[in-house]
């Protein structure tokens, strides 16, 4: 089970060969006074798991956040936010942190593992930043911006995972079924970089760290 029904999500997820079912969990997603962007990561991809384990062997959760000098970057509330985020990251580095969490219902053993990856944004347009807010694409995404749209493109530089940005992790995540002993069906290296289109130099060291 998938407790998540981004659709990005589900595409990354595919890659790995394995039957899923997908549910919306229901969980309060605001930051606790003083939680630093991993934690929180950390915190609410276990209550998403919580949420959504009834009935289910596996649950696999996930929640990204955006952060730039400390301050968490949420999914805008309307466009005018939209653009104030995207103004802010243009040319500048920030944190993206996904919290990939497996919950075994059999025995309710829990594993999270947190993926972090430093994104360095090019200087787009004003031009180029509107017509990306009007597009609305960026409503529904953590800091206002899709790393993968092909149009918009607006990062210049990313220094780790690329598929930790579009909200999955897939070798943190598979680093973590092989824990349980549920190896993907697919070589989840060249799938994802085959999906995604960009070339990884980290998954080496990602899948063979334990």
């Amino acid at each position: 089970m998938l407790a998540s029904q981004s659709p990005r999500r589900r595409e990354l997820l595919a890659l790995l060969g394995l039957p899923f079912e997908t549910a919306a969990p229901d969980v309060d997603e605001a930051p606790r006074a003083g939680e630093v962007p991993a934690a929180l990561a950390a915190r609410l991809s276990q209550a998403k798991a919580q949420a959504c384990s009834n009935g289910h062997s596996i649950v696999i959760a996930c929640d990204t956040i955006v952060a730039h000098e400390g301050q968490v970057l949420g999914k805008p509330r309307d466009k005018d936010e939209a653009v104030e985020m995207l103004r802010r990251l243009r040319g500048r580095s920030h944190s993206v942190y996904t919290a990939v969490t497996l919950l075994r219902k059999a025995d309710n053993s829990i594993l999270t593992d947190v993926a972090e990856t430093l994104v360095i944004m090019r200087a787009y347009t004003d031009d180029e930043l509107a017509a990306y807010v009007a597009s609305g694409d960026p409503m529904d995404k953590a800091g206002a911006y899709a790393i993968q749209h092909p149009g918009f493109a607006p990062a210049s530089d990313v220094q780790g995972c690329y598929a930790n940005v579009m909200g999955l992790p897939l070798c943190h995540l598979t680093r973590c079924l092989c824990r349980w002993e549920v190896g993907p069906q697919q070589d989840v290296p060249t799938a994802c970089q085959s999906h995604i289109d960009h070339c990884c130099t980290v998954y080496p060291s990602i899948l063979n760290s334990k």
